[in-house]
């Protein structure tokens, strides 16, 4: 071995060293063992990577330097085959459930910025790639699509919302407009004006109508500029006679389903903040759910003798008395092993029944029987995890947990919106799985020439 493949140190004295000559090759993997305190870190940390970061900051100019302040040869008599060097930090990490290797290392910051910057968004509902437009593009694709023909320029203020909305209605009949379109009819605005508030409505104010021409294109442009600042960001063109209008939007939009997206930002692809974690799981990809299989351990008993663990023994209270009414309208008592309930029943007791369930008069000591709907046995174990903070109800309630993946993101732990941006077919969750040689050739190979 010559004497340009190894790192030659003579007469290190620094710390524990006592004048000591190593020899380590280079381009290899060298590992310095020995006992406590015998001057591993001095060799490797205070002799050879502080001479080699030495060396590299002499070579910079003498400007630079006076910001990095002078650094001291260390004892020793000389090192020969040294490079510019980096020294790695040895260090610990917390256990968190929010930690993955790659945003301990980093490396998922990267990707976060690249899916910001270069990730193409998919309707989460149709699969169609989103679109966004500018108002030139707008005002030109009307002129030249609907050329001679009459339209309605329109703002959407609802899409599928339930309410009665008199307050909308009579907040655009004081800025001037004097139609909308409610759920695909144009009408014009009355006063005290209201819809339906237990049905999903679309509200569009009109704010345009005019046959398009090539010498209106100033009043198109301030009735579009118009429209996307009441639409937030968005305008709807309908043809006079045609049922459905055509959406275009500043923002990422659905050509089909008109669902608009925020502008991508690094934030909405991590899920350790509200903009892109999943809201179910809030970023964990694990939810807490009831398990049955802990609510009902043994099945050959009966309720009546704890068979619903969450309840115990039959006691003198109103939940039993309900249970047993369900049971009688199945032909059961309180006494009858639960495996030999028939499943209609199990399941009203266990997640509610539609109507009121009666409770026998005799039992309330009342003059009439008491009528009242029955939530189930799983609702009035969430109550209790969602509205009793003390140790013992929180103690009580873990035992009838269980940990599952979260139904909404599949363990992407990511909202809808981020996991619908894609690179290469891929979205951030399914990059971020994969193994790091796979992804390295995935890479590679998109990022070679084809050749013919």
């Amino acid at each position: 071995m010559n004497s340009e493949e190894k790192i030659n140190v003579w007469g290190a004295r620094v710390h524990n060293l006592k004048n000591i000559d190593v020899e380590i090759p280079r381009d290899s993997l060298t590992v310095i063992t020995g006992l406590s305190g015998s001057g591993k870190s001095s060799l490797a940390f205070d002799t050879i990577f502080a001479e080699g970061q030495r060396r590299y900051i002499e070579t910079f100019s003498a400007y630079a330097r006076n910001f990095l302040g002078n650094m001291e040869r260390p004892d020793v008599d000389k090192i020969t085959g040294l490079s510019p060097v980096i020294s790695i930090e040895q260090k610990t990490t917390n256990k968190n459930p929010r930690s993955t290797v790659g945003t301990t290392t980093e490396i998922y910051d990267y990707l976060r910025l690249l899916y910001a910057r270069a990730g193409t968004a998919y309707s989460y509902q149709s699969g169609e790639e989103m679109m966004k437009y500018t108002e030139e593009q707008v005002i030109d694709m009307i002129l030249s699509d609907y050329k001679g023909k009459a339209i309605f320029l329109l703002a959407p203020l609802v899409r599928q919302r339930k309410g009665h909305y008199r307050e909308l209605f009579e907040s655009m009949r004081r800025k001037g407009y004097l139609y909308v379109r409610l759920d695909g009819n144009i009408l014009e605005i009355v006063p005290n004006m209201k819809t339906d508030r237990y049905k999903n409505h679309n509200i569009e104010a009109v704010v345009d109508k005019l046959v398009v021409k090539e010498e209106d294109e100033e009043r198109i442009r301030k009735s579009v500029a118009t429209a996307m600042k009441q639409g937030d960001g968005m305008v709807m063109v309908l043809e006079k006679g045609a049922k459905e209008a055509k959406t275009y939007s500043k923002r990422l939009m659905d050509p089909v389903t008109g669902i608009a997206y925020q502008d991508p930002a690094p934030n909405m692809f991590s899920f350790n903040s509200p903009e892109g974690a999943c809201p179910h799981c809030k970023g964990l990809g694990k939810v807490n759910q009831i398990d049955i299989k802990k609510v009902i351990p043994d099945d050959k008993l009966s309720i009546h003798e704890g068979g619903i663990a969450p309840l115990g023994k039959y006691k003198n209270q109103m939940i039993f008395w309900q249970i047993d009414s369900i049971l009688h309208n199945h032909d059961c008592t309180l006494k009858t092993p639960i495996e030999e309930i028939p499943e209609e029943a199990m399941n009203e007791i266990l997640y509610g029944t539609v109507g009121n369930v009666k409770v026998d008069k005799e039992l309330t000591h009342t003059t009439n029987d008491w009528f009242a709907p029955f939530d189930g046995v799983v609702k009035y174990i969430k109550n209790v995890i969602d509205n009793d903070d003390s140790a013992d109800a929180r103690k009580w309630s873990e035992q009838f947990l269980a940990e599952c993946t979260c139904p909404e993101c599949g363990g992407k732990r990511l909202n809808r919106e981020a996991l619908s941006y894609r690179i290469w077919d891929k979205n951030i969750s399914e990059l971020a799985d994969m193994d790091i040689s796979e992804l390295r050739l995935s890479l590679i190979h998109i990022s070679e020439p084809t050749r013919p």
